[in-house]
């Protein structure tokens, strides 16, 4: 269990401005230990920063995940336009340590950064409206748009094949042919459905290969909740939680909005008759986030589209499937087969989506 932080000796070590008040828990984020802190300045002014414990156990190079945000966060305020109003708000602003670092490490070794608190906006973990999908997907979009011309190559690769969807199915093989739990009888159906479609899980890493896809500064973790949306205008207003950002396929990025966002159900639920997918937010989701990038992604690119959405939520249920017959050695389980209902909710929602995909395909060429 983490002690207390001591925050009057962490913000030391970073330049904030004014006297510390307090810190207190914020957000509902599973992995980094988040707090929004207060600091009153010289006159009165009261402002928050966000201050967060990076998770080394999921980040193992934490330097290297700060040095790839602090690079596109640079990159994209450069980008802004000075005459806009709302510019402070559009990207993350981190803090500098008092070190010149843009983290710090504490003498338990654990990691530490800050950055501004955006206000008037907020994230949400369901969406109000459809146009909250629309919102979010877009500023997707325009993360893409305005990393276009990102020289790639000075991002590290924190977690190496991330999506790789061939290597998870090949993981998902290795634990079946070791049955370590004896679970492979039991999820036989969801075993047969991952063997029928195994020729599908290499088919965009071999477009990449083959130069048809083209890799680009990918966020990885494009849930509703990761955008903050303004709390007037409903507009996107910044990408948030950078740790995944490395070199991707784009259509991964749309994809994970997709899968997280148009299912009418919970990632967990046991009931699928609840597991549908709601094409009236594929159809929202879409159009956001062909606004940003019609001009910017590829025809190719704009083709793989509907099937990335459809990989990337098969690939979720290989790894759930996987760990089911593993143990439950990686992700947090509240109860039995709790990992095999997670994998039969994504497996339902890739048949939807087969079912639907023709559509699909007819509301992307719509917006494209």
């Amino acid at each position: 269990m983490q002690t207390i932080p001591d925050f009057n000796e962490i913000v030391e070590h970073f330049c904030f401005k004014g006297d510390f008040l307090d810190a207190v828990p914020f957000g509902t984020g599973h992995i980094n230990a988040t707090y929004a802190t207060r600091f009153k300045e010289p006159g009165g002014l009261i402002r928050r920063y966000i201050l967060q414990r990076i998770n080394t156990q999921i980040f193992k190079t934490p330097e290297q995940v700060m040095r790839n945000i602090e690079r596109v966060t640079s990159y994209l305020r450069n980008k802004l336009d000075p005459e806009d109003a709302d510019a402070s708000r559009r990207v993350i602003t981190l803090i500098p340590a008092t070190d010149e670092h843009f983290f710090y490490v504490d003498p338990d070794g654990e990691y530490w950064r800050a950055e501004v608190f955006i206000e008037g906006a907020k994230t949400y973990l369901t969406a109000s409206t459809l146009e909250h999908y629309f919102h979010a997907s877009k500023a997707y979009g325009n993360f893409q748009k305005d990393l276009a011309d990102f020289p790639i190559h000075e991002l590290h690769i924190t977690i190496p094949d991330f999506h790789n969807t061939g290597k998870r199915f090949q993981a998902l093989i290795q634990a079946i042919e070791q049955d370590v739990v004896n679970r492979a009888v039991s999820a036989k159906p969801e075993i047969n459905f991952a063997l029928q479609r195994a020729k599908e899980t290499t088919i965009l890493l071999e477009m990449l290969a083959n130069g048809e896809m083209h890799e680009r500064v990918t966020h990885n973790d494009t849930k509703l909740d990761n955008v903050m949306l303004d709390d007037v205008t409903g507009d996107g207003v910044c990408v948030i939680d950078l740790d995944t950002v490395m070199p991707g396929l784009a259509v991964f990025d749309f994809g994970d909005i997709v899968r997280s966002g148009a299912n009418t159900g919970l990632e967990d639920e046991p009931d699928l008759s609840k597991i549908d997918f709601d094409m009236n937010i594929f159809n929202r989701l879409a159009h956001g986030f062909l606004d940003a990038t019609r001009t910017t992604l590829t025809p190719v690119e704009i083709d793989q589209l509907v099937f990335g959405a459809k990989l990337i939520t098969f690939e979720q249920g290989l790894r759930f499937l996987t760990d089911h017959l593993n143990g439950d050695t990686y992700y947090k389980i509240h109860r039995l087969s709790h990992n095999l209902d997670r994998a039969r909710t994504q497996f339902k929602l890739v048949q939807e989506m087969e079912n639907h995909f023709d559509e699909m395909l007819g509301m992307i060429e719509r917006y494209r």
